[in-house]
């Protein structure tokens, strides 16, 4: 008899730990540990300075003089050369005549006049015409360069009008030139 009751004992022991067990409060769980997030350095903002005002600076204005006569002696369009017989522009002259160019491009409304010159070798008759293709070349190379045509003529001098006096070709080698002149400016 006492086996059925310790089996009985048993079973309700088991029973109470089970509903013991299933009463009882489970613990909270732990908090989880804090985590201090960094907060961010704060980056120190530039005040803003006034900038030192400096005073303007006048704009530089170049201008001409009122005369043609003494814009003329200034020199501001420089001769270009020709060798004997010849009227084709110099590869040497080029950087005169890109000079000129630039000069006239700057100064726009500038007109001027080309003279063509010669030596004094030669026929009065074919001299003038060598200047006049002189000054012709003078002026188309100009205008091959970006300057309007309207704003150049030609004239031929021929021999009549040297620039150095003297029957040798150092005097000879001035005297053949395209001879720039500011009509209006």
């Amino acid at each position: 008899m006492m086996k059925p009751f310790r089996s009985v004992g048993l079973l309700l022991a088991a029973g109470l730990l089970v509903t013991a067990g299933c009463c009882t409060k489970k613990p909270a769980p732990a908090p989880a540990p804090e985590v201090k997030v960094a907060e961010p350095t704060p980056v120190p903002v530039p005040v803003p300075t006034e900038a030192p005002i400096a005073a303007p600076v006048p704009d530089v204005v170049e201008t001409l003089p009122a005369d043609l006569a003494e814009l003329n002696k200034k020199g501001y369009l420089k001769d270009v050369f020709f060798d004997y017989d010849q009227y084709d522009i110099r590869a040497d002259q080029r950087d005169v005549m890109a000079g000129n160019a630039e000069w006239l491009r700057k100064w726009p409304t500038v007109k001027l006049q080309v003279e063509g010159h010669c030596d004094e070798r030669g026929s009065n008759k074919y001299n003038m015409a060598l200047g006049d293709k002189r000054a012709n070349a003078t002026r188309d190379y100009l205008v091959s360069l970006g300057i309007d045509a309207s704003r150049v003529t030609t004239i031929s001098y021929g021999e009549e009008r040297p620039f150095v006096e003297g029957q040798d070709e150092s005097a000879w080698s001035q005297n053949r030139r395209g001879h720039f002149v500011i009509t209006a400016k």
